[in-house]
């Protein structure tokens, strides 16, 4: 929307890239830089001074790593998304992540456009992930199908095997909440998931609160997690 500004926090323990990446966004329309952090506790003490929109979140950073800094940010301020800007694509990177509350995964090969592209994308209630995370999510869902996905990183608690029986959806979720669901899982917008299932976003809306409900979830990315874990894709219906 025109005029709006998105307040965002920089986190990365180096210097040069956190000092280069705050350079970056200024240049960008829209953008506010309200602080930058150099470790993921320092990060978790300016959330809670400056409130900002976005988080753009290392995960290999001193005394509190980008995961808790974001499990705890995520917790305490559930308005202030979390966008992970990192080396790392690799599985006990990307899903202790996502399973902490990110909504947006780059690489730090990732551009300006695709920076901008993945916070206004997660502002909006989307999926900001890099075209290599998203095929990285996609590999992975077919690599495990209908078997839960492993805990992936120390971080991350045990993940229990879904009770439901081979052919059902788990948690009482209905065939097309499970369609939602698996779009959500794409990384699709809910006007995109009303488009591609040809109904209203008020209905997208409902089938998300009621899915949410069903699984426990907070947010879009733990519905991600949780899609992977009971391998529910577009191609199960």
């Amino acid at each position: 929307m025109t005029g709006v500004v998105t307040r965002v926090l920089v986190a990365d323990d180096q210097t040069v890239v956190r000092e280069g990446i705050v350079m970056l966004l200024g240049l960008l329309p829209g953008i506010e830089v309200v602080g930058a952090a150099a470790d993921g506790e320092e990060a978790v003490a300016l959330v809670e001074r400056h409130h900002p929109d976005v988080v753009l979140m290392d995960l290999r950073m001193p005394r509190v790593d980008g995961v808790e800094a974001t499990r705890r940010i995520r917790a305490a301020h559930p308005r202030t998304e979390v966008v992970v800007l990192t080396t790392y694509a690799d599985d006990d990177s990307l899903f202790p992540a996502l399973q902490a509350g990110a909504r947006g995964y780059l690489t730090k090969d990732a551009g300006g456009e695709e920076i901008a592209k993945a916070i206004a994308d997660v502002r909006a209630g989307a999926a900001g992930l890099s075209p290599q995370v998203q095929l990285r999510l996609l590999e992975r869902l077919s690599e495990h199908g209908t078997r839960p996905v492993p805990p992936v990183g120390p971080s991350v608690p045990p993940v229990e095997p879904s009770a439901a029986r081979p052919g059902e959806l788990p948690d009482g979720l209905t065939a097309r909440e499970a369609e939602v669901l698996a779009l959500i899982a794409e990384g699709l917008s809910n006007a995109e998931i009303a488009q591609r299932l040809f109904v209203s976003q008020a209905t997208v809306k409902t089938h998300i609160n009621n899915l949410f409900a069903k699984t426990a979830v907070r947010d879009r990315a733990q519905a991600v997690a949780y899609a992977f874990r009971h391998g529910i894709t577009g191609t199960q219906q």
